[in-house]
C-alpha cells in the first residue's frame, strides 16, 4: 500500500471502529483471523501531562516525517483522548488540533476515547496497533492521554517513547526523579519560546546526566518552539537516530514477548471486568479468598473467551 485510498481508509476505519468497542471474545477472534504482517511497523510513543501541545507536536512531526515514509506505506496517528468518568463521553480532538495535515493522503488520523482504560491508552489498544501494523503503515504513531502511568504501559506498546513537557512542568520534573526517567527515550520541552523554558530544560538534563552511567542510550533533551523548525528536526532526528540504535540491540523474540504479555494481560482484566459485570453474585461470596477462587473458576470455565463457536461472528 503507497497511498490510503478512500476504500482503503473505510474499511480501516470500520474495523478499528469494531476493535474500539470489541469484547474480548471479539479481540480473541479477530486475532485469530488476522494474517501475521511480514513487515515490522515502526511505533514511536508521545507521552506527558494534558496541555503539554502533544497533538499538535505529533502533527508537525508526522509531517515532517512523512517525506521519509511516502512510498513506504504512509504513517498512521492514533490518538486517545480521556473518557469522563462520569458521563462516559470525550471529546476527541485530535482532528481540531492537526487539521494542518487531514488533507495528506498518506497520512491516516484516528482518535479514540480510553474508554474503561485507566492507563492513558485505550481499552484495545493493542489490538488497535496491530490492526495498524497489519494495514502495512511505515509508522504509527501513539499519543497517550497522558495521565497517571501511563509511560509504564506504553512503554512495551511502542518502539521509541517521547516524553513532551512543557515550560515550568515542576510535578512532571519531580515525577521523572521518582522512576520514570528510566522508561522515556527521548525529552521534550515543548513551547520552548515561553518563559520558564531554559530552565526546565536545563533541570531535566541535569536529571538524565546524573544517570548516565545506569543507561546506554542517554535521552536527548530537545527543546521545540511553537513555530521554529530546528528543534523539531532534532526531535525528528534524535527519533531515527534511536531507531537505529535500538535495531542494533534489540532482540526481537524478546520485543514480541513484551508486547505479546502486555496483550495477554490486558485481556486478562477485561475479561475479568466483564464476568464481574455480568455476573455480580461472584461477589457475594463470604470471603474475599472465596470470592477470588469462585472467580478464578470461572475464568478457567469461560466458554466465551476460549470457544470459538460460542463466538459471535461479527467480523
Amino acid at each position: 500500500m503507497t497511498r490510503l485510498d478512500p476504500r482503503s481508509r473505510r474499511a480501516l476505519g470500520r474495523t478499528l471502529t469494531k476493535l474500539a468497542s470489541a469484547s474480548v471474545a471479539e479481540s480473541l477472534d479477530h486475532g485469530a483471523r488476522q494474517p501475521t504482517s511480514d513487515r515490522d511497523t515502526t511505533r514511536i510513543g508521545f507521552t506527558g501531562a494534558p496541555g503539554a501541545g502533544k497533538s499538535t507536536l505529533v502533527s508537525r512531526l508526522a509531517k515532517r516525517r512523512l517525506a521519509a515514509c511516502r512510498d513506504q506505506g504512509g504513517i498512521a496517528i492514533l490518538g486517545i483522548d480521556p473518557t469522563s468518568p462520569l458521563s462516559g463521553g470525550s471529546i476527541l480532538g485530535d482532528r481540531i488540533r492537526m487539521d494542518n495535515i487531514v488533507n495528506e493522503p498518506e497520512l491516516y488520523i484516528r482518535s479514540l476515547s480510553s474508554r474503561s482504560a485507566n492507563d492513558g491508552l485505550a481499552d484495545n489498544v493493542a489490538d488497535l496497533l496491530d490492526a495498524l501494523d497489519s494495514h502495512g503503515f511505515c509508522e504509527v504513531l501513539l499519543e497517550t492521554v497522558g495521565v497517571g502511568q501511563a509511560e509504564h504501559a506504553v512503554r512495551h506498546a511502542v518502539d521509541s517513547l517521547v516524553m513532551v513537557l512543557q515550560p515550568n512542568a515542576g510535578d512532571a520534573v519531580q515525577a521523572m526523579k521518582a522512576g520514570i526517567l528510566e522508561l522515556a527515550d527521548i525529552y521534550v520541552i515543548n513551547k520552548a519560546d515561553l518563559v520558564g523554558a531554559r530552565k526546565t530544560a536545563s533541570e531535566v538534563r541535569g536529571i538524565v546526566q546524573r544517570h548516565r552511567d545506569t543507561r546506554t542510550w542517554l535521552p536527548p533533551v530537545i527543546e521545540v518552539t511553537q513555530d521554529g523548525e530546528a528543534g523539531l528536526a532534532e526531535l525528528d532526528d534524535a527519533i531515527s537516530q534511536h531507531l537505529d540504535w535500538l535495531s542494533k540491540r534489540r532482540d526481537p523474540t524478546e520485543t514480541r514477548r513484551l508486547r505479546r504479555r502486555y496483550h495477554v494481560q490486558s485481556l486478562i482484566v477485561r475479561r475479568v471486568a466483564e464476568l464481574l459485570g455480568e455476573q455480580p453474585q461472584l461477589l457475594d461470596e463470604p470471603t474475599l479468598r472465596d470470592t477470588y477462587r469462585k472467580a478464578l473458576q470461572t475464568l478457567a470455565g469461560d466458554e466465551a473467551a476460549t470457544d470459538p463457536e460460542a463466538r459471535r461472528d461479527t467480523w
